[in-house]
């Protein structure tokens, strides 16, 4: 069964109001308001696909509840027919520049109302069609996009010794510190997308400096430091946001609150506030994960050194937003943990 449309009438004379009825309520679903004030209310609640709307009515008139239904998101989209008996020519601009799609003036003409209505109707039709298209077209390209970025951060993991798994636990864990130093959400969830990028440089360093089971010596470890420039390289500069943190992560997690880190000796604020909660999330799955070298830290064990980094490796309000969240870290290492 098709769906009829919804059109929303408001003027403060019941007789328009019922010859509207009388023309349109065999082929529409209509609503009524009598006032600017009550067509204010209606039009958020019930989000018709149209409104015909008189101008001259007391209080809230017509032009100004136009206006403030186009400041709204919520109804900025509503197409708008003004309904008048205001019919020169200033007038008609006048409803036209506030945002109404058309302008028909009275007495009302049955076959302009019933033609015009229809006509805008098809037109509002066409958008949200487009509208959706375009949407569904850009969820499409930002879940390819982020799908490129994971199996990118995936590569850079098959290059040594860490599992899959690892990005997945930091990129929550820097997520959740990030949500608890009081980041907004959509910042948060940026980071989360952009985190697996962090180590995508080791793709340019020499497997068996990334294989070996020692320490490194000197040479081998100023190779090894330089992969936050190759990964910034490699991402490159772009308009993207998500790319545009993945870059700044890549190039600064490495940096240390005291100055002490690489590859620029970066200290305190002067270091992105991103590329500092991943330096936190980055350390922290490290202690907390087996690796050749090493078994893995309890828990407990490993956020007493994060503790003791503050102000040293990581920022003391970073830790202290980490600290805050730890039984939500302990979820995440339950769940995505080695298995033994």
């Amino acid at each position: 069964m098709v769906q009829r449309h919804k059109i929303l009438a408001v003027d403060d004379e019941p007789s328009n109001l019922q010859i509207i009825r009388l023309l349109l309520k065999e082929t529409y679903d209509l609503a009524f308001a009598t006032s600017g004030e009550e067509g204010l209310v209606a039009a958020t609640k019930h989000q018709p696909d149209l409104l015909l709307l008189d101008v001259m009515m007391p209080g809230l008139n017509g032009h100004d509840l136009c206006r403030t239904l186009k400041e709204d998101p919520r109804t900025r989209s509503i197409p708008i027919i003004f309904v008048t008996a205001m019919g020169d020519v200033e007038d008609e601009q006048k409803g036209l520049q506030l945002g109404a799609v058309d302008y028909i003036t009275k007495p009302i003409s049955p076959p302009i109302l019933k033609a015009r209505v229809a006509t805008h109707l098809s037109l509002y039709d066409h958008n949200r069609t487009l509208e959706n298209a375009v949407a569904q077209r850009t969820k499409e390209l930002q879940t390819s996009r982020l799908k490129v970025i994971q199996r990118l951060g995936r590569a850079s993991e098959y290059k040594d010794d860490e599992t899959g798994a690892h990005i997945i636990r930091m990129s929550h864990y820097s997520r959740m510190a990030a949500l608890s130093a009081g980041i907004s959400q959509e910042e948060a969830e940026r980071l989360f997308n952009a985190a697996p990028m962090h180590d995508l440089g080791k793709i340019g360093i020499p497997d068996k400096i990334l294989q070996k089971k020692g320490p490194l010596n000197d040479e081998e470890w100023a190779l090894m430091k330089r992969h936050p420039v190759i990964g910034a390289e490699i991402i490159g500069e772009d308009d993207s946001e998500l790319l545009r943190d993945a870059r700044i992560i890549a190039l600064s997690h490495h940096e240390k609150w005291d100055g002490s880190g690489y590859p620029h000796g970066l200290a305190g604020e002067a270091i992105p506030f991103k590329g500092r909660i991943v330096a936190l999330a980055d350390v922290f799955d490290a202690l907390t994960s087996k690796r050749p070298y090493k078994e893995a830290w309890p828990m407990h064990r490993a956020m007493k050194l994060i503790s003791e980094e503050a102000g040293a490796h990581f920022d003391p309000m970073l830790v202290k937003a980490f600290v805050k969240v730890e039984k939500h870290l302990r979820w995440v290492l339950d769940k995505w943990g080695d298995k033994k």
